[in-house]
């Protein structure tokens, strides 16, 4: 199973305990970061100016946190990751039922929204070796809770784990105004894909093999500029 580098769902919580102008740093990070994802879910493209102001904090304060736009992405990509890592933690062995694990542990990703970035800016940053460190144990974290409903018998004929970084991209892709209501139409539509996924007596054959590492791991590859 291939988790990419899935950039944050929820950028870094002010440290508890801090005081002063170090407390104030830490909320201006949270601020920035939560703009920065909002900005770049609408255009991967954007400046940081324009992440500048939508935190509204002066450019000089945000290049004191991020020197570039690279190592914005970066950091919200590395937590990205430490909550995927986190969630799968949570959900390795908590759940006698290996498939209810399964379906918890995509549940817990799809609800910290850690892979809604994925796709809008794979391939526009240059992914650090700490940041490939992180995504190995996220990956085969996941693959380890997959591998355990799998053997469990749980799963169809054909199903694989490269199938989950596919449902994830559909159930982010759903997102409206109305925040309640993009998680309950993401609850509906997980519940829909994931018994797809499950065994049953009447499951057929696939109708096409699932992707591959290597189809996944393309979108990584940095985009030419037109």
């Amino acid at each position: 199973m291939s988790t990419s580098l899935e950039p944050t769902g929820s950028p870094s919580q002010s440290t508890p305990g801090l005081s002063g102008r170090r407390a104030e740093a830490a909320r201006n990070d949270h601020t920035i970061l939560a703009a920065a994802r909002s900005v770049f879910l609408q255009d991967p493209q954007a400046p940081v100016s324009a992440v500048a102001r939508a935190a509204s904090v002066g450019i000089s304060a945000l290049y004191r946190r991020y020197p570039g736009k690279e190592q914005l992405l970066q950091k919200l990509c590395a937590d990205g990751l430490h909550t995927f890592i986190s969630i799968a933690e949570r959900h390795a062995d908590g759940q006698p039922d290996p498939y209810t694990a399964l379906k918890e542990f995509v549940r817990g990703i799809v609800d910290a929204d850690v892979h809604a970035l994925t796709v809008k800016l794979a391939g526009t940053f240059t992914p650090t070796p700490e940041l490939g460190e992180l995504s190995t144990r996220a990956t085969l974290m996941a693959q380890a809770i997959f591998d355990r409903a799998a053997e469990a018998g749980t799963l169809r004929p054909g199903a694989d784990s490269n199938d989950i970084p596919m449902i994830f991209e559909q159930l982010t892709a759903i997102r409206f105004q109305d925040e309640a209501r993009t998680a309950a139409l993401r609850h509906r539509y997980l519940d829909i894909l994931m018994d797809g996924l499950r065994a049953h007596p009447a499951a057929g054959t696939l109708s096409a093999p699932p992707p591959t590492d290597a189809e996944l791991g393309e979108r990584w590859v940095p985009r030419q500029e037109a």
